[in-house]
């Protein structure tokens, strides 16, 4: 008898024995689950960060600032479309972005502080890059150069080596307009010999009027200027040569690279030469 008991104590503890080790196996599952979601949760925050991209102001369009009185670079046609070699630019790349250009009209010292005032996404005016501008924004890759020249009535006496005695006029905010302003320890003429005015135009209407000896301003737009208004005339020489680029709000670092992966492409396929051909002749 007592080895029947011993017996059947015995097969009862060997069953309980596997009981517990089959209730074990659903705790190693169960503990197996949270390292499979933990590395989903991983792949995802991978692929958020992958998928990381510029935003913009308004989702579908990409706002640029600029004054549009700064030919062959931005201007209006006859039906007060906007055209020019920026204009055309800018809508190459927001075509490449799959976003809608929308141009933001104004002078060309309030277009510059647009992109930090969250008005617009970028700045194409024919800007210039500097290192005081550097401090408050983001460039691209630069997409042509700029030269400056002077522009005066002909028969001026007026040239290079003594524009430090005349009286300059230039656009507002341009570099042409910080470089003349500037001390002549610096390379400048100083403020009295400098007036500023808020676009090319005006400044080479005080010109015609008598109101300053010259005008300093991009080579491109000096050609249309004179070729628009008999009896002016551009002195030989280059004032100063310059790169122009695309600015952005300081740290806006996705958008800029965004901009220039397609601006580099424009560039290398020709387009954006193309596009400057078209405004600016070999003449």
């Amino acid at each position: 008898m007592k080895k029947i008991l011993a017996l059947i104590l015995a097969i009862i503890m060997t069953m309980s024995l596997l009981a517990a080790c089959g209730a074990e196996e659903p705790k190693n599952e169960a503990t197996q689950a949270p390292t499979e979601a933990t590395e989903a949760t991983g792949e995802a925050t991978e692929g958020t960060e992958e998928a990381a991209t510029f935003k913009t102001i308004e989702e579908g369009k990409l706002i640029m600032s600029t004054n549009a009185e700064f030919p062959p670079y931005e201007m209006t046609d006859d039906s007060g479309n906007y055209i020019g070699i920026d204009v055309e630019i800018a809508t190459a790349i927001a075509e490449k972005l799959g976003l809608e250009l929308e141009i933001l009209d104004i002078a060309f010292d309030a277009a510059l502080l647009a992109v930090n005032e969250g008005k617009s996404d970028i700045v194409m005016a024919g800007v210039t890059v500097n290192e005081d501008r550097k401090l408050v924004m983001e460039f691209t890759e630069s997409y042509a150069s700029g030269v400056q020249v002077v522009i005066v009535k002909e028969g001026s006496d007026v040239t290079m080596d003594n524009l430090g005695e005349k009286m300059i006029g230039t656009q507002r905010g341009t570099t042409g307009d910080i470089y003349a302003s500037d001390t002549p320890e610096n390379g400048g003429y100083g403020e009295d010999h400098v007036t500023s005015y808020e676009n090319g135009a005006t400044a080479v209407q005080a010109l015609i009027n008598g109101q300053v000896d010259c005008v300093i301003i991009d080579s491109a737009p000096a050609a249309e200027y004179v070729k628009a208004n008999a009896g002016l005339a551009i002195l030989e020489g280059e004032w100063v040569v310059e790169n122009y680029a695309i600015g952005c709000d300081k740290g806006n670092t996705a958008l800029v690279e965004a901009i220039n992966e397609v601006l580099v492409e424009l560039i290398n396929d020709g387009t954006v030469q193309s596009i400057i051909d078209k405004y600016i002749t070999a003449e």
